[in-house]
């Protein structure tokens, strides 16, 4: 019991003190300013334009310009700071990061999109979570392999879609066509996450929540949101064949709150992980920012305040990427794995709440299934045996994919 303690108090030390040092990286290098969106923390200029290809570049027009520190500096911020502290269409969702210790950071339209370069001081190495708000210039190849490098090696990519033919820069392509053209044309995987972005476009408010009472983007410390509207949004469709981890949360009206389609907000998780998907900008908008531009309050005045309270949960969900004995939807649950390093044969033991079938899923560090197995678990104690003869040394990531959580463990081959 002491040792039990002992780790818990650990634990809470590692998280607190990992919460003063998390990074956000707001991205405006896809043209988020283009048309009537604003999607961006704060800008202190408003000199920029679409050029040749959609490109966005100074001089030529009036959107905002925003710069990789917003000010006044952060610092500054305190639990009763207002939103409009900083102008932008996404300055709400970035104050509430700087309220919980983040540090927040743009990628201004000029900036280079990396993981793992020495040269590039906003290499996404540095940070811990990146949002993506309605990209709307394509993907380089490089830049896609270095996005995915980025969650396979721990980031938290927060994608945000908008509706289908939503091209604001007038280059031909549209935020769900591009987050579907990285997911699906890259180097690393074919849909990685398990998510694509449909081709559609609706509005509705819908209160067809999934029923997981442990999940803490549902069910988390910004609160419990019961409401999610879109206005002019698209939906996800998921494969867990390709990702197993993808679990819709949010639904369109009458959709199955369990299935895999008319899927509204989506997480996942790739190698060590998290990935967040959302299918409108709209929530995110906080009214505020770029004067040129049409902007509505979802952040607090839509869904009753819904949008906020969801959106900073998946953001806090996203910062923790700790491959811990229980599952971080739900900390208590336990799994047990032995012997760890192991050679022909794993051991997990594990509690369950209820009777139902469960995956056991092996993945490589890479994010890529190395063996699946369905398991008939009851409820209390379970325990599986996995055969691993066939399997190469090496770290794996170790899968308990139950009805509503699931629990990771990083184990070892020798």
């Amino acid at each position: 019991m002491k040792k039990l303690l002992l780790l818990l108090v650990l634990t809470v030390t590692i998280q607190f003190a990992k919460a003063q040092t998390i990074k956000v990286l707001f991205d405006a290098k896809k043209a988020q300013m283009a048309g009537n969106a604003d999607w961006v923390v704060d800008a202190d200029q408003f000199n920029i334009g679409t050029g040749s290809g959609g490109i966005m570049q100074t001089g030529s027009g009036n959107e905002a310009n925003p710069q990789r520190y917003p000010t006044p500096a952060q610092s500054g911020i305190t639990s009763t700071t207002s939103e409009t502290f900083w102008k932008g269409g996404l300055s709400a969702w970035g104050v509430a990061c700087a309220k919980l210790g983040y540090t927040v950071e743009t990628l201004p339209y000029n900036g280079t999109i990396t993981y793992g370069s020495t040269t590039n001081a906003q290499d996404l190495s540095k940070y811990k979570i990146y949002v993506v708000c309605e990209p709307n210039i394509k993907y380089t190849a490089a830049e896609k392999t270095a996005i995915l490098q980025f969650v396979q090696n721990g980031g938290g990519l927060f994608m945000i879609a908008d509706h289908t033919v939503s091209d604001r820069n007038n280059d031909g392509w549209d935020s769900p066509a591009i987050w579907n053209d990285l997911l699906n044309t890259n180097t690393i995987a074919a849909n990685p996450f398990g998510i694509t972005f449909d081709l559609a476009n609706f509005s509705q408010t819908t209160t067809n929540f999934a029923s997981l009472a442990s999940n803490t983007v549902l069910h988390g410390s910004a609160g419990n949101p019961t409401k999610m509207k879109f206005a002019n949004g698209t939906s996800m469709t998921l494969n867990k064949t390709k990702n197993p981890n993808a679990l819709g949360l949010v639904f369109k009206t009458g959709s199955s709150t369990t299935g895999t389609t008319g899927v509204m907000l989506a997480t996942s998780k790739f190698g060590t992980g998290k990935v967040v998907g959302l299918g409108d900008s709209s929530p995110a908008d906080d009214g505020t920012g770029d004067t040129g531009d049409a902007l509505y309050n979802g952040w607090t005045v839509d869904a009753g305040g819904d949008h906020a309270r969801i959106i900073m949960n998946a953001t806090i969900w996203l910062t923790n990427t700790t491959l811990r004995i229980g599952d971080e939807e739900n900390n208590n649950s336990f799994v047990n794995v032995w012997p760890n390093p192991f050679k022909d044969e794993l051991n997990a033991s594990f509690i369950n709440d209820k009777s139902e079938e469960v995956k056991i899923v092996l993945f490589d560090l890479s994010g890529r299934m190395i063996s699946t197995q369905t398991f008939a678990a009851t409820e209390g104690i379970n325990q599986a045996n996995i055969s691993a003869t066939e399997i190469a040394n090496g770290s794996y990531i170790l899968e308990i994919i139950k009805s509503d959580k699931v629990i990771s463990k990083k184990v070892m081959k020798l």
